[in-house]
C-alpha cells in the first residue's frame, strides 16, 4: 500500500504519523521525505530517501516498482508537490490513499480544508482522501467540528472521528531518545533493573535509563491505540499487505 501524508499547514505531526503509525503496519515499506527544512523519519534513524517537491518524476519512477511506501510531503514543499504530480497524467492514482493529519487549532483545520479540495481538483475521489485527528485530547466532535461539518456538507475527503492518534507523551520521549514505537517494543533490555545497579551520582545515566523505562512504560499502550487508528484509516483498502501493529514482542 502507498500511502501519502501532506498538509499546506506546518506542525500537524505529519513525520510522527509516517514513523510512528504507519512504517510498522506497511511491512516498514519506503520512505520519501519530500522536505528540505524540517525533521524527517530520518531524523528518528528509519531509512528514507529525501526529495524536494520538484523531484515528483524520480518518486513516481520509483512509486511504479514498490508495492508500499510511505510520501511524507513537507508543507513547504506541497505546492511543488502537487504541481509537479499534475505534470503526469493521473499520476495520483500511484497513490492508495492520501492521509491529511490535522491539530484542533483554526488554521489547521482551514488550511487541512484547503489540502482536500486541491486533491479532489486533481481527481483524487473522496474515498481516498482521508482526514487523520492528531495531537486529540478531548472529543474529535467537539474540537474538529469545522473539519468534520465541511466533510460531511461537500463529500470531497472522508472524516472519519475514529482516525484519531491522542495527545501523548511518548512522543516527546521518542523524539528526544531518537527512536520509534517499534524499536522500543522490540527492545527486551531490562531498564528497571538497570536502574537498580546504577550509580546514583552518575546523573545522566540515570536520566537515560528512566526515559527507556518509561518509553517502555507507554509504548504498549499507545501502540494499541495506533492499532485502532491505523485498522480506521485504511478499511478495506488493502488488508493483504498490511501486517498487524508491534504490539507482540513479549
Amino acid at each position: 500500500m502507498k500511502i501519502a501524508i501532506l498538509n499546506y499547514s506546518g506542525s500537524v505531526g505529519k513525520t510522527v504519523i509516517a514513523s510512528h503509525l504507519l512504517a510498522p503496519r506497511l511491512n516498514n515499506g519506503q520512505i520519501f521525505a519530500i522536505e528540505s527544512t524540517n525533521e524527517t523519519a530520518g531524523d528518528l534513524g528509519l531509512d528514507i530517501d529525501q526529495l524536494r517537491g520538484e523531484q515528483f518524476g524520480k518518486l513516481f519512477r520509483d512509486l511504479l516498482v514498490l508495492d508500499d511506501a510511505i510520501i511524507d510531503v513537507g508543507a513547504s514543499n506541497i505546492e511543488d508537490f502537487l504541481t509537479h504530480m499534475s505534470n503526469y497524467e493521473d499520476s495520483h492514482t500511484e497513490i492508495d490513499l492520501f492521509v491529511l493529519p490535522v491539530v484542533s487549532t483554526g488554521k489547521a483545520q482551514r488550511e487541512t480544508i484547503k489540502t482536500a479540495s486541491a486533491l479532489a481538483g486533481l481527481g483524487v475521489e473522496p474515498k481516498r482522501i482521508q482526514v487523520l485527528f492528531n495531537r486529540v485530547e478531548g472529543a474529535v466532535e467537539d474540537d474538529f467540528i469545522s473539519i468534520l461539518a465541511y466533510a460531511e456538507e461537500t463529500s470531497q475527503f472522508i472524516a472519519n472521528p475514529a482516525v484519531a492518534v491522542f495527545e501523548n507523551e511518548v512522543f516527546e520521549l521518542l523524539a528526544e531518545q531518537r527512536t520509534t514505537i517499534a524499536d522500543v517494543l522490540a527492545d527486551k533490555t531490562d531498564y528497571r533493573q538497570k536502574l537498580r545497579e546504577a550509580d546514583r551520582k552518575n546523573k545522566q545515566l540515570i536520566n537515560q535509563l528512566t526515559n527507556m523505562h518509561s518509553l517502555q512504560a507507554l509504548a504498549k499502550p499507545v501502540n494499541r491505540q495506533l492499532d485502532k487508528a491505523f485498522m480506521a484509516l485504511i478499511g478495506d483498502n488493502n488488508p493483504v499487505t498490511v501486517k498487524a501493529g508491534q504490539d507482540n514482542h513479549d
